[in-house]
């Protein structure tokens, strides 16, 4: 019997099934629920690859960060951002939520006798103390005359 690693964790004796990038076969079934059939209208760079925005879009929701620090793996953050619009738009993402929710469940199984929320809350500042500034008035422009000074083609 081998002795476990000194930095590993104790209790962790298999793989954590947490999905983290979408396999072959559960992309198999997401891709036909994430596909476009839209003609694009204008010519340009080619559509970036569905599974590798969905992917990002996993990435986010397990780390909980903020757009701004999605990594370039995933395609720009604009492209994820406008794609994750698309899909929620047109019921894809649900759909392929409750295809990844089906997964786990069968994968390790769900605890459905109970929800969880999580949230954070705020105060937004104010800014400034006080009373708005008020605007001064404009002085006004003083007129401009001729230059005294002789130019160099007279």
């Amino acid at each position: 019997m081998s002795t476990p690693h000194p930095t590993a964790p104790a209790a962790t004796a298999k793989d954590d099934p947490t999905i983290w990038r979408v396999d072959d076969a559960l992309w198999a079934q997401l891709e036909p629920i994430l596909k476009c059939d839209k003609v694009r209208k204008k010519p340009g760079r080619p559509r970036r690859d569905d599974r590798a925005i969905f992917d990002g879009l996993i990435w986010l929701a397990r780390t909980g960060s903020q757009w701004a620090a999605l990594p370039r793996e995933f395609g720009p953050k604009s492209t994820v951002h406008e794609r994750f619009g698309e899909w929620l738009a047109d019921d894809k993402l649900e759909r392929a939520w409750a295809v990844l929710l089906a997964e786990y469940d069968d994968a390790i199984g769900l605890d459905w006798s109970w929800v969880a929320a999580d949230g954070c809350i705020v105060k937004a500042p104010f800014g400034k103390k006080g009373r708005p500034a008020t605007r001064k008035e404009r002085a006004a422009t003083p007129p401009t005359a001729a230059n005294p000074a002789p130019s160099a083609t007279s």
